[in-house]
């Protein structure tokens, strides 16, 4: 399995952007699939997750302003980010598992990476 993140670029705070994910090879309805991001000098981190069903969980600070979500036919999954922060920051890196259940969909031990796409917000 393949995964082509894209959609980052440059903006300013409060301005949106959407991120996509396109897999190639593998059975997409059945992943779950998560968006992780990296800022300079920090951890990666969890930011949004969508199982096999629809069911969504997001890191508390992003909830309420980012949207994931997912077109089985395109095998494609999105990331709807609005009212975006200068903490926003970041490389964000989309990632699947076909075993992915949605208790743990915070632990980053994904099956499968994409190459990560940079996000960044200016002030």
């Amino acid at each position: 399995v393949q995964l082509q993140a894209s959609g980052g670029g440059l903006v300013q705070a409060g301005g949106s952007l959407r991120l996509s994910c396109v897999a190639s090879g593998g059975t997409f309805r059945r992943y779950g699939l998560g968006w992780f991001r990296q800022a300079p000098g920090k951890e990666r981190e969890f930011v949004a997750f969508i199982n096999w069903s629809g069911s969504t969980q997001y890191a508390h600070s992003v909830k309420g302003r980012f949207t994931i979500s997912r077109d089985n036919p395109r095998n494609t999954a999105y990331l709807q980010m609005n009212s975006l922060k200068p903490e926003d920051t970041g490389i964000y890196y989309c990632a699947a598992d076909p075993g992915r259940i949605f208790s743990e969909a915070r632990n980053p031990n994904y099956d499968y990476w994409g190459q990560g796409t940079l996000v960044t917000v200016s002030s």
